[in-house]
């Protein structure tokens, strides 16, 4: 039997290899930060205009997200991440930016066990004036 060419999938927006290493790259310092608990570099990363969607929080205003972010960090149990590899995924936004989606795990030491959580993820970024990344949506999901 032939193959027909409608049950082939055609990607329109291919992901640029340059644009994939440039996102992975903000990954990285934007956790990096969050790793060191660098509030002012951390923050920096967020638009202002920022939506954060949990699904067991609903829609979270952008001063909520850093208030919680800043308990967080005061706590003795220090809370790191980290990006689960073969998970990550970069597509191209038009005109826009980004779409970084994938699973990262966090750990902390709770009780004096250590605690292992894996969490899926999807993250806009947009290209600002100047080529600055910022994020300005996160949907934070699976949890």
């Amino acid at each position: 039997m032939p193959h027909s060419a409608a049950g082939q999938e055609k990607k329109v927006a291919v992901t640029p290899p340059a644009l994939f290493v440039e996102i992975a790259l903000q990954d990285s310092l934007l956790f990096a930060a969050f790793n060191r608990q660098d509030m002012e570099t951390f923050r920096a990363f967020f638009s202002k205009d920022l939506e954060w969607y949990q699904d067991n929080g609903g829609l979270i205003p952008y001063d909520t997200v850093f208030r919680n972010f800043k308990n967080n960090f005061a706590k003795e149990n220090k809370l790191t991440r980290m990006l689960i590899r073969n998970t990550f995924e970069v597509h191209p936004i038009k005109d826009y930016g980004a779409i970084e989606a994938g699973t990262h795990q966090f750990r902390h030491k709770e009780n004096g066990k250590e605690e292992i959580g894996n969490f899926k993820f999807l993250m806009i970024w947009k290209r600002q004036p100047g080529g600055k990344w910022q994020i300005t949506r996160v949907v934070s999901y699976d949890h």
